[in-house]
């Protein structure tokens, strides 16, 4: 269980290792303006943009991956494979945001449908 908590948290605040690039090139532009940081960062192009629909994107797979360990917790149904699971979601979404910020669309997407794959397979194994 310790691992799935380790893993929860690493999803949780993995918009904020996505937001060190979206940082970085907002500072870039000149100024990071901290008064109006979403204004800044819808005028961002290129890296700048796609750091920030990563940023963005960390945040909504929390509500897919946080119910799901919920679930799995709240049912006593953790196992060595719903941990491996877990770590696997992990693994693919830090991959997923390499892919983002270096403008690898086609396998970031192949990534993204391997970490849902395993958000899938929890449930299977929850209904089985």
């Amino acid at each position: 269980m310790f691992v799935i908590i380790i893993c929860m948290a690493v999803v949780v605040f993995m918009p904020l290792l996505a937001k060190v690039p979206l940082a970085l090139m907002m500072n870039r532009e000149g100024k990071y303006d901290n008064r109006h940081p979403r204004s800044q960062q819808n005028r961002l192009e290129g890296l700048g943009a796609r750091a920030k629909a990563a940023q963005e994107n960390s945040f909504e797979a929390i509500c897919f991956f946080a119910p799901t360990v919920l679930l799995v917790l709240a049912l006593d149904a953790h196992t060595v494979y719903t941990v491996q699971l877990c770590i696997a979601f992990v693994g693919l979404r830090l991959v997923y945001l390499l892919c983002y910020w270096c403008d690898w669309h086609l396998a970031r997407s192949i990534v993204w449908v391997a970490a849902m794959g395993t958000l899938v397979a929890h449930y299977v194994m929850l209904l089985s």
